[in-house]
C-alpha cells in the first residue's frame, strides 16, 4: 500500500485578471497594494512599462501586466491596482515594482503542490506556471521572480534613477 501523497503547506496567493483569466501570484513577495495612481511616461522601453512614480520617496517602475501577457493595457477601473513587490536581485539587492492589474480584489489559500503543471506551458512564457481549479474557474501561478528577472534586464535601476532625476515630479492620481 502506497503512502499517502504529502501536500505542501497552504500559502496565501493575491488574485488578479488578465482580460477573462485569473492569475495568482504568491503574498510573500507583495508589500502593499494602492490605488492606481498617475504615472511618468517612459520612452524607449517595451510597452508594458506603463510609467514610473514615487512610491514612499523612491522611483519605481510600472509593469502592465495586461500588457505584459496580453499585449493591450490594463482598463480603468476601480479594481484596477498597482501590486508593489520586492524582487531581490542576484546580487542580493532588493527592489521595489508596480504591477498595474485588472480585478485585484480577492486571495486564495492554496498549497503550491496543488497547481497542476498545465500541458500547454510556453518556453517563450516561462513566468506562466501551474493551473488550479476553484469557483472561479481555472487560476495560473505567475512565477514572479522570472517575470522580475526580465523586467529587471529591462529596467535597469541605473536607467530609471536617471530618467526620473531629469524629468518632472511624479504625483499620484486624483481620486
Amino acid at each position: 500500500m502506497d503512502a499517502p501523497a504529502q501536500q505542501s503547506t497552504p500559502v496565501l496567493f493575491l488574485l488578479f485578471a488578465v482580460g477573462d483569466a485569473y492569475y495568482a501570484i504568491e503574498s510573500a513577495s507583495v508589500v502593499e497594494v494602492i490605488p492606481r495612481v498617475s504615472l511618468r511616461a517612459v520612452r524607449n522601453f517595451p510597452t508594458y512599462v506603463s510609467g514610473l512614480f514615487n512610491y514612499r520617496s523612491t522611483i519605481v517602475p510600472v509593469i502592465d501586466l495586461c500588457q505584459f501577457i496580453e499585449q493591450r493595457p490594463s482598463g480603468s477601473n476601480l479594481s484596477t491596482r498597482i501590486i508593489m513587490v520586492r524582487h531581490e536581485g542576484p546580487d542580493g539587492s532588493g527592489r521595489i515594482f508596480g504591477l498595474l492589474a485588472e480585478r485585484v480584489t480577492d486571495t486564495l489559500m492554496k498549497a503550491p503542490d496543488s497547481f497542476s503543471d498545465s500541458a500547454l506551458q510556453a518556453s517563450s512564457k516561462p513566468y506562466l506556471g501551474g493551473v488550479a481549479l476553484d469557483e472561479r474557474g481555472l487560476i495560473q501561478v505567475l512565477h514572479l521572480d522570472v517575470l522580475l528577472r526580465h523586467a529587471s534586464a529591462v529596467v535597469p535601476s541605473e536607467t530609471v534613477s536617471r530618467e526620473a532625476i531629469s524629468s518632472q515630479a511624479v504625483t499620484p492620481a486624483r481620486p
